[in-house]
């Protein structure tokens, strides 16, 4: 029996037990609809590796370390926790546990399924004492019913068997904490507190709340069962445990099926009765569907999610597979927020504490977007719902406006350590560059006027406070830290001086088309003409001797790293090397400058794109899995079509190969999206400045076709692009109004337009950080 990830189309699978990685498949094999994330642990418990069941914005407060403590650094940290599991289903086989790790496993095989929306699983044991049984289950967080999940469980006897199934609700399940902070492992020892325990019949309910952030989430449970005669059933709870019990007597070649419902809810404000209500709700509407409408509402909203983002790739399937994998993930990890944060690893394990970061607004948001445009708008109104602390944070930071947090739950500041957390006001310029790239992705003045408008008025007021003009009448942004964390407290970081360019202008387009709230929010004409010069003003550092632009003021003088004389051990360089040396030479951990000529390439030449992409690239050594999405981005643009490529590969395959070796915390959602960003910016070359949607795409040799989807203002197209030409067609909507390498066209519905694609420039070769080269395509099958 072969192990590891079979190659298909529409689905991963894994073949065999591989105990030793299921941290890894846990991961890869969760299930989420970005409220309810369960990661792909057995249903029997054991063995595992990191089980997880989370809650989106469910978390526990801790106190954060400081050595040295100092004003305005944030008190209280926030972490993910694992609430209530309900994925538990024990089988005892004539008194013998199924535990594949003991008897004999004669099959093993595991599927997540991307056209479903399940994780199916068939297992054929045979006990210690010869006793056979064939394991079928399928499990789903519900992406329509949004505080469901459920499971199917079969056994088939191929003996005469007495089986006994425990069905389990467990809270406060034991978990190694594989952090450093101690204190995080504290709040996270028992981090519930039993509020409500009952059961009766097939139907159970847990209530717990946190000790220190003072929430409250409930779990129920309920089931279906189908068997033979002779079955006994009870049922019980307390405190942190609900158990279901089934015992029947299964003839050979008979089965035993058990559908098991669970409901999920949480609520920083209602009460216990109001939570037990909500979930014994959402139990009665997953009965009233049943397990196959359950399904069949998953399948049809998968359909209509492919339909307006699928990636068809010819000539690599294992990358068709990755991709995806990716949009899978990515779907999953924002369609039913509502209002929640998007984390960094979606809601597939507790790495970053359960964090959001500037990932999702730079990363995750263009693919929703342009995909899932509602979900997008949910992320998108979670932070209009913090700008209370998001303005209290600039308060006490002396600034005006709004300073969003760098990593938060509830949108708090959650970092302790200030160069690449406070001072990356970045982040506030990202989130308003999300709201104008979502309002005229699809249009929705409805949203603006809501809640966009404020958001960038607000961001547009941090920068005016946080900037100023100096002598020469330049606005400048100084102490602050880009996107390259390991280039910190500096002054005219071009990335966050374009960001906020853009931030500005977008807050004076919106107040013009909403007078009325503008007057609302106190914007005088004066201040807008503030914002309008600060934009013009803006610093843009270049170096006249080398003819480039500097990331920052000063970088191109810095000393150079010595990459030669680094071992390949030694990467990631922060974990080996102090930050005081990183920040006083030119090494980049991840694309900065090279991100700024991606999302603000109207501001850059293309002779100046060539020039920064070649230097820059020597000096990237992708510390980070945010990088070889944007890499990619600029290396097709700039003629690198081979290169492009190897890094999308990278991007793709970030969490299946575990290239960094910490999959076991969750999975790269910014990774997963910087491969929809690979394909579609980079091999498309979709670019959306100013609100205007073109189209420069070509493929690298080795492709043969690509194919992509997406939506703009309601209109679904595909992108059909083949050696020498692309075809552009209407899939549903209205006529779609864009260019194909500068040359204005319309597409109308049943009229697709084909046009042959310019041979792309040929650059000069680049190199990068010896050690550094991305792996050559190919070496991922």
């Amino acid at each position: 029996m072969s192990e590891g990830y079979e190659i298909a189309p529409w689905q991963l699978a894994w073949n065999g037990l591989a105990v030793d990685q299921l941290q890894r498949t846990e991961s890869t094999f969760a299930l989420a609809n970005g409220h309810i994330g369960m990661r792909g642990t057995l249903e029997e418990g054991e063995p595992r590796g990191l089980p997880g069941t989370y809650l989106n914005g469910f978390y526990e407060e801790h106190q954060l370390p400081y050595g040295e403590g100092g004003y305005g650094y944030p008190e209280s940290g926030q972490t993910i926790v694992n609430v209530t599991d309900g994925k538990f289903v024990r089988l005892l086989v004539e008194d013998e546990p199924l535990d594949v790790r003991y008897g004999r496993t004669l099959e093993h095989r595991r599927v997540l399924d991307f056209r479903s929306g399940t994780l199916r699983r068939e297992t054929e044991w045979e006990s210690p004492t010869g006793k056979r049984i064939t394991v079928r289950t399928e499990r789903l967080v519900s992406f329509t019913q949004r505080a469901v999940a459920a499971i199917r469980y079969e056994v088939r006897a191929h003996d005469d068997l007495q089986l006994v199934v425990q069905s389990d609700l467990l809270a406060n399940e034991p978990i190694e904490h594989v952090g450093g902070d101690p204190r995080v492992a504290s709040a996270l020892s028992s981090p519930l507190e039993a509020d409500f325990a009952w059961a009766q019949g097939k139907r159970a309910v847990l209530q717990h709340h946190t000790k220190r952030s003072g929430l409250r989430m409930a779990a129920a449970m309920d089931h279906e069962l189908a068997t033979p005669d002779g079955l006994r059933t009870g049922i019980h709870a307390e405190g942190d445990l609900a158990r279901f019990t089934a015992a029947v007597d299964v003839p050979a070649g008979k089965s035993l099926h058990l559908v098991k419902y669970l409901g999920y809810g949480w609520s920083a404000q209602r009460s216990v009765p109001a939570l037990r209500a909500q979930v014994e709700a959402a139990l009665a509407g997953a009965r009233q569907t049943g397990w196959k409408g359950l399904l069949a509402e998953q399948r049809r909203f998968l359909d209509d999610f492919w339909e307006v983002a699928d990636i068809e790739i010819s000539g690599d399937e294992a990358l068709q597979q990755a991709l995806r994998f990716a949009l899978f993930h990515i779907v999953q990890a924002g369609a039913r927020g509502e209002s929640r944060a998007i984390p960094g690893k979606g809601l597939t394990g507790p790495g970053y504490d359960g964090h959001a970061f500037w990932d999702t607004e730079m990363f995750v948001l263009p693919v929703l977007t342009y995909t899932v445009p509602d979900a997008a708008r949910d992320a998108l109104r979670w932070r209009h719902s913090t700008l209370d602390k998001a303005r209290h944070r600039a308060e006490v930071l002396g600034q005006r406006g709004a300073a969003f947090p760098w990593r938060s739950i509830n949108g708090a500041e959650c970092s302790a350590y200030w160069p690449a957390g406070t001072a990356a006001f970045h982040v506030s310029g990202d989130v308003s560059h999300a709201v104008a790239q979502y309002v005229a992705a699809t249009g929705d003045a409805e949203f603006e006027r809501e809640a966009g408008t404020e958001i960038l008025v607000e961001t547009a007021r941090l920068w005016t406070s946080l900037g100023h003009h100096d002598q020469h009448g330049r606005f400048r942004i100084d102490g602050v830290t880009g996107p390259d964390e390991y280039t910190a407290i500096v002054d005219n970081n071009i990335y966050t001086n374009l960001i906020a360019q853009r931030n500005l202008l977008s807050a004076v387009d919106a107040c013009e088309r909403h007078d009325d709230v503008r007057e609302q929010l106190g914007v005088t004409s004066e201040e807008m003409a503030t914002w309008r010069r600060s934009a013009e003003d803006v610093v843009l550092p270049f170096d006249e001797l080398l003819r480039v632009h500097q990331q920052s003021e000063g970088f191109t003088e810095h000393d150079e790293w010595d990459f030669e004389g680094t071992p390949a051990d030694q990467y990631p360089l922060l974990l080996h090397h102090p930050y005081f040396d990183l920040y006083r030479k030119q090494v980049v951990k991840q694309a900065d400058l090279v991100l700024a000529m991606h999302v603000r390439g109207d501001c850059f030449t293309s002779e100046q794109k060539a020039r920064n992409f070649a230097y820059y690239e020597a000096r990237t050594v992708r510390d980070s899995s945010l990088s070889a999405g944007t890499q990619a981005v600029l290396a097709a643009e700039t003629g690198h079509l081979d290169l492009a490529q190897d890094y999308l590969v990278e991007a793709a395959f970030t969490d299946l190969h575990d290239l960094h070796g910490n999959v076991r915390n969750g999975l790269h959602m910014a990774s997963l999206a910087g491969a929809w960003t690979a394909v579609v910016a980079g091999l498309g070359g979709m670019r959306d400045h100013g609100g205007t949607l073109s189209f420069a795409p070509r493929l690298p040799s080795s492709l043969e076709s690509l194919t992509f989807r997406m939506s703009f203002r309601g209109t679904r197209f595909s992108v059909d692009v083949r050696a020498g030409r692309a075809t552009y067609a209407i899939v549903s909507g209205g006529p779609l109004h864009t260019s194909h390498h500068g040359e204005e066209i319309v597409v109308s519905p049943g009229e697709d337009v084909t046009l042959p694609i310019p041979d792309a420039p040929k650059p000069e070769p680049v190199r990068q950080p010896a050690g550094r080269e991305p792996k050559r395509w190919g070496s991922h099958e």
